[in-house]
């Protein structure tokens, strides 16, 4: 029997390169995007993908801008520039659009 628990990284990511999974490679980027989606999500501004209708939880919305802060200042001197933009993009969007779906 295999011991499942000494699965090395290389072996993880070689079984999703041989089953076609096209999620296993993420990146920061793709990541910001990931949370800002789910942020939009929760504003209201595209809808849930489970119920396919929109809906507003400002509470949530909230929580995940004050994740993509906490990761800007945490990765601050580490993004290279397209990065440090595009968070800094994200963040102002959301910013923006939770102010008017709060007001």
């Amino acid at each position: 029997m295999e011991d499942k628990t000494n699965v090395t990284e290389e072996s993880y990511e070689a079984s999703d390169e041989a089953s076609g999974d096209i999620f296993s490679t993420i990146d920061f980027s793709t990541f910001l995007l990931s949370l800002s989606t789910s942020a939009l999500v929760s504003l209201g501004e595209l809808p849930d993908p489970l119920r396919n209708e929109k809906s507003v939880n400002l509470a949530l919305a909230k929580q995940t801008i004050h994740v993509i802060e906490m990761l800007q200042d945490k990765t601050k001197g580490n993004l290279i520039d397209e990065e440090e933009r595009l968070i800094e993009g994200i963040l102002y969007d959301l910013r923006m659009k939770y102010v008017r779906a709060a007001g």
